[in-house]
């Protein structure tokens, strides 16, 4: 294995630690750092989705033992965020010819997902405090109107996460919490990850479709990644949240900053 090849694993390594004892997203930590390597970014973007597919794959099959998944939930969140992935990646395929103007859209796009999973992560205790103290009205929303949220959610999250590889965690979770303030933490988190292994799967193989993709970067991380992620879910809970999470907001904000300007 060459330098550059070790390089590639240690960060499938650290991501999969930091997501395994955090839960955070991998995708807003493994793309920025992609990209600091000098990998393209739609090569970085179509990598790093199939890259979460088939890692948060293991964790669907953990949570739907434990029951700890809505399936309602999930498909009312895929019937638009699966289809938002289709338009967005035919969006993307309309400026393949154009490299730079696709990077482009791409850095940017990264840049404000970046900085809003930060505030997500900052705010989330605030907004976990919020729906708390509306469960009991429930926001006075009929089932079918918080159907309609839930698929138009689902539509936001898809081309995020197809653009940038980014959101389905910190934001998903976030805006399942405020819709479903009942929901246990438990199933609240496998229901994000049960949505997130179709989106990201569907997005990945269509930017691999367009050839944005580099299956030996992809075997790199994983191999890190998968013990990572085994080692940081066994440190769960020793490093306090109001540590960790400020800590990972501020590199996020740092990072979509020095995209977007």
């Amino acid at each position: 294995m060459d330098v550059g090849s070790f390089g590639f694993t240690l960060a499938g390594l650290i991501v999969g630690f930091i997501v395994g004892m955090t839960g955070v997203g991998g995708g807003s930590l493994m793309t920025p750092i992609l990209l600091w390597f000098g990998v393209n970014p739609a090569t970085a973007v179509g990598t790093d989705l199939l890259y979460a597919a088939i890692t948060k794959a293991s964790g669907v099959w953990v949570h739907g033992r434990n029951k700890n998944i809505d399936w309602k939930i999930t498909g009312w969140l895929s019937l638009g965020s699966v289809p938002a992935a289709a338009v967005t990646l035919w969006f993307l395929s309309t400026l393949h010819t154009d490299t730079s103007a696709l990077n482009a859209v791409i850095k940017q796009g990264l840049a404000v997902v970046l900085i809003l999973t930060a505030l997500a992560l900052l705010f989330k205790s605030r907004l976990q405090s919020f729906a708390s103290r509306h469960a009991g009205d429930h926001y006075h929303l009929s089932d079918r109107t918080l159907n309609v949220l839930t698929v138009l959610t689902g539509v936001v999250l898809g081309v995020m996460v197809t653009l940038t590889s980014i959101g389905a965690g910190a934001l998903g979770t976030v805006a399942l919490f405020l819709l479903y303030p009942f929901l246990v933490t438990r199933r609240l988190v496998g229901t994000e990850i049960a949505h997130a292994v179709p989106l990201t799967l569907v997005a990945g193989l269509g930017h691999a479709g367009m050839g944005n993709m580099d299956w030996s970067l992809l075997g790199y991380l994983l191999l890190g990644s998968l013990p990572g992620i085994y080692l940081g879910s066994h440190l769960t809970g020793r490093i306090s949240d109001r540590v960790l999470r400020p800590c990972l907001a501020a590199m996020l904000l740092l990072i979509g900053y020095k995209l977007a300007f």
